[in-house]
């Protein structure tokens, strides 16, 4: 009997695609053993031969090219888990969904900048292979800008850092491992939006298991769970936080949202000259009254994240539907003690003070200080009503034990520290740096109520 030299070859390439998928299967027990935690995520990304070369995932599943699998498997088993484990986390921080107009060879270099630091840090000997000097130095570079290396914060510094074409692709040899061209390939928005919803669930899940239910579950976790936390934060509005330290009240303007048009043309067409209704001459309007912006001048505070913070406040201040024509802005700069109290009651002032702002203090950590100051002034009555207090800082420090008489949130930008729990009767804001900078109609700042 002749045989078919089509058949033999397909039987052949199914045969390497079994291979494949065994070689993968063992490398995810393994990661079944050594990362408990990550076991809702490594049930949810099935293998499929595909284009990808040697690997590399859409969200749905983790595609292979089954010669160059085996050939990065015979070089060195501790590779292929590591190039799963690459492409798992990329789902896990919903990477291949989060590209939007961003330059898209400088935001996979980030992505995968970010899950290799991350690998790293959980110091897996299944999954080490030796770094050089190179890839250290990389890394020192962009921890001494950043606490937590997000794929969003490596993505804004590598801008920064203006990388020529030469070190882009040293930086790609280095830290590149899956192929990232099957993350344009969904172009169905309902189907992205699916496979990121179902992605985030799991992440959330993982986080909660990590944080909360098992001791065992944490151990070696690394910067995972900083991550974890990181991404999962729900975005609102910087200018609609703020709302929450405007008071409603009238001022004399016209309202033409109360004008009616029909009885007034009415009247003027049976009278003449006398409209039968006209505009409210005074409005309730939502404006900034009085509260404190208290800023950490600590010395793991830095002068450059201080004046981005005010550049913000001052861009949503200076408005003129946020003042009132005698607010009262308290801005107090701490360390571990009150360093300054400056009064801003307009936005000329506001604009004058960011001019001349120079950082007074350096000393160490403590929050006690200024709540204690803005309750002796509210106290001896020589401050109005006051709304509410914002504190900027990197979140170590010395708290209140008790709740203050008025509403409180701590406010840290994103990528600039590291979680920190704040005291249950405060808010806690992070705001994202980059975002803050990049745009004034679409700032958004990340969320979380502290339970």
């Amino acid at each position: 009997m002749v045989k078919s030299p089509i058949l033999e070859q397909q039987k052949k390439e199914l045969e390497k695609e079994e291979l494949g998928r065994r070689i993968l299967s063992s490398v995810r027990n393994e990661l079944y053993l050594k990362l408990k935690y990550l076991d809702l995520a490594l049930g949810s990304l099935p293998f499929a031969p595909g284009k990808a070369d040697p690997a590399g995932t859409d969200g749905g599943a983790f595609y292979f090219t089954p010669d160059s699998l085996m050939g990065l498997y015979r070089r060195s088993r501790a590779s292929v888990v590591r190039l799963y484990l690459h492409s798992l986390l990329h789902c896990l921080f919903c990477h291949p969904f989060d590209r939007k107009e961003r330059d898209e060879a400088l935001w996979g270099l980030s992505c995968d900048i970010a899950v290799e630091a991350l690998i790293d840090s959980l110091h897996l000997k299944c999954a080490h292979v030796p770094s050089g000097a190179f890839r250290k130095s990389c890394i020192a570079r962009l921890n001494k800008e950043l606490s937590v290396l997000t794929a969003e914060g490596i993505f804004h510094k590598l801008q920064e850092f203006s990388l020529s074409k030469t070190e882009m692709e040293r930086w790609l040899r280095e830290f590149g491992a899956d192929d990232h061209r099957l993350w344009d390939s969904r172009p169905d928005s309902g189907a992205q939006n699916s496979s990121r919803k179902r992605w985030e669930d799991i992440r959330e899940r993982m986080q909660t298991e990590i944080s909360l239910f098992s001791r065992e579950a944490s151990e070696g976790q690394g910067d995972l769970l900083e991550q974890l936390r990181i991404s999962s934060r729900s975005r609102c509005d910087y200018r609609e936080f703020l709302r929450k330290f405007t008071a409603l009240r009238e001022e004399m303007q016209v309202d033409p949202d109360s004008f009616d048009y029909i009885f007034y043309n009415y009247g003027m067409t049976l009278y003449g000259n006398m409209p039968l209704i006209e505009p409210q001459e005074t409005r309730e309007i939502r404006r900034i009254e009085e509260f404190v912006i208290v800023i950490d001048t600590s010395m793991s505070c830095r002068g450059e994240l201080v004046r981005r913070f005010l550049e913000e406040t001052y861009q949503v201040l200076s408005e003129t539907e946020s003042f009132f024509k005698n607010a009262r802005v308290h801005i107090l700069q701490c360390d571990e003690k009150v360093q300054s109290d400056v009064l801003l009651e307009n936005a000329e002032k506001m604009k004058w003070y960011m001019e001349h702002f120079t950082v007074k203090g350096g000393g160490g950590t403590d929050f006690r200080p200024a709540f204690a100051y803005v309750e002796e002034k509210m106290a001896e009555k020589t401050w109005g009503r006051l709304r509410g207090l914002l504190y900027f800082t990197d979140g170590y420090g010395i708290y209140p034990a008790k709740m203050p008489p008025f509403e409180t949130a701590f406010v840290f930008l994103q990528n600039q520290y590291r979680d920190v729990d704040v005291p249950p009767w405060a808010i806690k804001v992070i705001l994202d740096g980059q975002e803050l900078l990049e745009s004034r109609n679409t700032k958004s700042v990340d969320k979380r109520i502290a339970d």
